[in-house]
């Protein structure tokens, strides 16, 4: 048997944003741990993607419309108008609003749905996604469904 074949994705935007003073989940570590893979030449061990960003219909296969809808909409600054969908979503200190917060969320699952997809097509035997279910508050459209994260 030989090395397994491992698919890697990374988007270099996802270090770019910030969970907040405070918080201990630093997406920048990402952009190390990728700079890591770099300069250790680990990636030549690999096949390096860029994913794809996951759209609404993607996130809706695993999420109701209102959860995607409010990951859209809620900010910072306004968040405060949406007490009841916070605590409804499991949004909060854990997995706290932040700018962009509905753009980080489509970074990572769209590199966890292309990972998901190689492994289920036998194209690799090791997917590797980082920032997959980093942001984990949730509203399941099933709540006996499993949710994509870290694979």
């Amino acid at each position: 048997m030989g090395e397994p074949h491992v698919s890697y994705f990374y988007d270099a935007d996802v270090g770019n944003f910030h969970y907040g003073a405070g918080h201990p989940m630093k997406p920048h570590r990402l952009a190390l741990t990728h700079n890591l893979v770099l300069n250790y030449g680990l990636y030549r061990k690999m096949e390096v993607f860029r994913p794809y960003r996951a759209c609404e219909e993607d996130m809706t296969m695993f999420h109701t419309p209102e959860y995607i809808d409010f990951l859209k909409r809620v900010t910072p600054e306004n968040q405060k108008h949406f007490s009841d969908s916070l605590s409804r979503f499991n949004v909060g200190d854990d997995c706290p609003v932040f700018d962009g917060l509905y753009d980080f969320c489509s970074i990572y699952t769209g590199a966890s749905l292309q990972a998901a997809a190689k492994l289920n097509e036998n194209q690799c035997d090791i997917a590797i996604n980082w920032a997959g279910g980093l942001h984990h508050a949730k509203n399941l459209k099933h709540q006996d469904s499993v949710t994509l994260m870290t694979l």
